[in-house]
This record gives structure tokens, sequence and C-alpha cells, in this order.
């Protein structure tokens, strides 16, 4: 029976490769905390977590004071019941976001090391349901754009053999959003998918305003139409509109996606395995969509979705956004439109260490010696 000997913490902040703007936000900088969990049988594992822009000092902070010491010593195979006793742990702080975020750093290098251990890529141990899994890109469609360029950055997407791309809407005006819609569709004609981001940015009357005038474009999703925690006015959307609802990326806890799915308030999951909490999590919202025949398509973080989605069978689109490609030293296959899941051991990052220590500028371990007592 192993043990977990040390826990290695980093924060690497990474910039965006193309100017990102959506209906509240811009995305400045992606702070990526990496856990390592290194243990007695000389076996290790790596995973990771992120930020947009804020939070991250905090998410490296919990991680130091309170879970890296509560598992020195653990049985990493029991990757469950540390999740738990993890959660359980943080209770006070729980269901949130950054709480949420460094359980996935965790989970994750559980996960890793687990994989690695067994010697079986994580898409096979977590259920091998297909080995590959059709994308669309997001790193265009940005709000920011003129239509033209939009136009041209979805054509350059068709091209590069994706087969859909997301737009972001939330401009100022309705019609503003239909002439760039109008334009891109007519662009690409009827085989290519559209999908549309609203970033939490209308109100319930607004959403409706828009999914109406969305209607003619046929879209594969309207994502994130209003602010997350309205349950009930995405159940009245999905009822009034034949747009299908997306939600997921600002959700923190399985049991926030159970709200959703028994309210009928969404049509396609859209669960982050580090929002969410892990691996651990987002199996079990998989197969909850699953079992309720809905799809699951999840947010970011693709180098990591990539074998999940290939682990069960309801992951219909990977979204396609690179952001690690300075820190590691492959990068996700992507064939004819199709990403496939890697086949190495483990999670199917290979991390570049030199980038990785050269980068950043959070760096230290738990152990034995310097356990905190919080």
């Amino acid at each position: 029976m192993a043990r977990i000997d040390a826990v290695e913490i980093r924060q690497v902040d990474l910039q965006p490769k193309v100017k990102r703007t959506d209906a509240i936000q811009s995305f400045v900088v992606q702070e990526t905390v990496l856990v390592t969990i290194r243990c007695d049988d000389g076996s290790s594992g790596t995973g990771y977590t992120y930020t947009i822009g804020t939070g991250g000092s905090s998410v490296v902070a919990l991680l130091r004071d309170h879970l890296a010491p509560r598992i020195i010593g653990r049985d990493p195979a029991l990757f469950e019941a540390i999740w738990r006793d993890l959660l359980f742990h943080t209770h006070a702080t729980a269901v949130g976001a950054i709480t949420s975020l460094a359980l996935a750093a965790v989970d994750t290098a559980l996960w890793d090391r687990n994989t690695r251990v067994a010697g079986l890529p994580l898409w096979i141990a977590a259920g091998g349901a297909k080995p590959r899994t059709q994308t669309y890109s997001t790193e265009g469609g940005w709000l920011h754009l003129a239509t033209q360029e939009l136009v041209e950055q979805t054509l350059q997407a068709r091209a590069d053999g994706f087969r859909g791309a997301k737009l972001k809407v939330g401009r100022p005006h309705v019609s503003e959003d239909v002439r760039r819609l109008d334009a891109v569709r007519e662009a690409v004609g009827e085989g290519f998918e559209l999908m549309t981001d609203a970033n939490q940015g209308f109100t319930f009357q607004e959403a409706l305003r828009r999914a109406h005038a969305f209607e003619p474009f046929r879209l594969a999703w309207l994502e994130e139409p209003m602010p997350a925690e309205n349950v009930d006015a995405h159940r009245r959307l999905s009822l009034a509109t034949n747009v299908p609802v997306a939600v997921g990326e600002s959700l923190y806890h399985l049991g926030q996606f159970g709200e959703y799915v028994k309210a009928d308030a969404c049509a396609i999951v859209q669960a982050d395995v580090a929002r969410v909490g892990g691996i651990t999590p987002w199996l079990k919202v998989a197969h909850m969509a699953e079992a309720l025949n809905l799809d699951i398509c999840p947010h970011f973080l693709m180098e990591l979705h990539v074998s999940l989605c290939s682990a069960v069978p309801n992951a219909t689109w990977l979204e396609y956004i690179p952001q690690l490609d300075s820190l590691t030293a492959n990068r996700v296959r992507i064939e004819d439109g199709y990403a496939y899941a890697p086949n190495e051991p483990g999670l199917g990052i290979e991390w570049d260490w030199d980038a990785v220590r050269a980068a950043a500028h959070v760096e230290f371990a738990v152990d034995a010696s310097n356990l905190q007592t919080a």
C-alpha cells in the first residue's frame, strides 16, 4: 500500500493566445495551479486547475494550508475517500469556486498517479466509451470582433477541419447579434455547427427575446444565457424556445447539476473538470446526464477533457481552445475534425518541467516536515 509523502504546488500565469472578450468580461490571464503528489513507492502524479484572472493565490493558499496537509500519509488509491474527506474538511467554504478549483487540483493529480501505476490511459480507466470526439473552435468568435473578421475566423475554423465554432453574443442590441450570426451562417452554410455563448449576460426577458431572434440560425446551443444560479429562469427559457440551452461552466458541485436536470432547465451539460471539483465528480455529472439522455460538452481545458469525453458515451463535442502549449511537450491530436484521446498511461499530458519551473512564480512543497496544523 503506497502512501503520499509530499505535495508540490506551483502557480504559472499564462497569457491568452488571442484577445478574448465576452458579454461580461475579458480573459486577461490564466492562473494555472499545478499539484504534484509524490508517494513512498516512487510513484507520482500531476494535476492542475485554473482561474481566468483572479483567485489563483487563494486556490494556492487553500491547497497549502488545508488540503495538502490532510493527504500526507494517505493511500492515493482511495481517491473517492480523499475527495469526500477534503470536501467535508472545507465545508465552511463549499460549495464555492475556490474550494472546487482546489479540490480539482488534488483529484486530477490522484487520477494521474493512479492511472500511471495501473498502466492505463485516463480515457480507458474512466470508462473507455470511444476513442475520439468531434471538435468545435472557440479561438475566434469573440465579442469585440467586427462582423467581417468574425466571418473570416469562422471560415478559417471550417477550413482547418473543425466541425463547428462558437460565437459570443451579447452586443448592446439584439439586432447586432442577429446581423453577426446571419453573416456567419450565410458564409459557412448549413453543414457547419454554430454555438453561441452569452456568458450569463442576459435577464430572462432579454434571453427570451434573443433566443427567439436566434431560432432561424439553427444553433447547436445557446450557452449560459442568464446567471447560473437562476435555475427556474433557465427552465422557463428552455420551454419557450427551440434553441437548446447549455449550462455548466459556472456550476461547482454535482448537486447543482442535479437541480438543473431535475427541472428540465437545460438540454446540454457543460461541466468543467476544474470548476466542478475534479475528475471524480465530473464523471458523476456525465453519467447523471447520460441517465437522462442529455449530452455533456465540457467547458475549456481541452487537454484534460479530451480523455474524459472519450471515457463516456454521451460527450458529443470537445471545445478547442489551447492554453497549455507553452508548458507541455505534447498536443491534442486532431484529425478530420475529431480529437483523439491520448493512449499513454495517466492524464495524457506531458509536462515540460523545465518550462514549468522557469515560468512558476509560486513553488513549494508540503511534506511531513512542514505540515500546517489548520
